[in-house]
């Protein structure tokens, strides 16, 4: 479902399935102010209305945790990497820092990155590596709705169905489930 919506293949789907690995011998950190760094960009992706917002769910924390954990060191490069150029893209379009915009600014900046994700995808080779933006934004899915804000107040939420209901009436604006 990730990599439908982000237009390409999960990064380490297949240690997904598998369970990841603590300790992947990661040379790379991330310091607390990265970590609040990541926040904003997911909070950016999936905003508070209503419902919870990434922050929320501390998506910046995990995926930290899957960049250290589940992804090969030529990845962890990727994404930490990704972190800088997002930070130049705000200062060169906006003269200050990813931070400090305002919720509409941000989305732009994002926006316009999601799209140049998108365009190298549509291009990019077998071999080439997958856009740092990318895996930003699938971890922030996956992160997001795997959580419990995510799961129990984003989506519909049944901590132990009763029974199989294979044909439940679905009405426009309903909820997903996520159980």
């Amino acid at each position: 479902m990730i990599a439908v919506l982000t237009g390409g293949t999960v990064i380490g789907g297949e240690l997904l399935l598998s369970g990841c690995k603590s300790g992947s011998g990661s040379t790379l950190s991330f310091s607390e102010a990265d970590i609040a760094f990541l926040d904003e960009i997911a909070e950016a992706i999936i905003p508070k209305t209503n419902t919870p917002g990434a922050k929320d769910a501390a998506v910046g924390k995990f995926m930290t945790v899957m960049v250290n954990d589940c992804y090969e060191p030529k990845d962890q490069q990727i994404f930490h990497d990704g972190l800088t150029k997002i930070e130049d893209a705000s200062q060169k379009k906006y003269s200050t820092s990813f931070i400090k915009l305002d919720d509409a600014k941000k989305k732009e900046l994002l926006t316009g990155l999601d799209k140049e994700a998108k365009d190298y995808q549509k291009s990019k080779k077998e071999s080439d590596p997958q856009h740092y933006f990318t895996m930003m934004k699938q971890l922030t899915l996956f992160g997001f709705f795997t959580s419990k804000p995510g799961a129990t107040e984003a989506l519909r939420y049944v901590a132990i169905p009763g029974r199989y209901e294979g044909s439940v009436p679905y009405h426009k604006g309903d909820k997903a489930w996520a159980t």
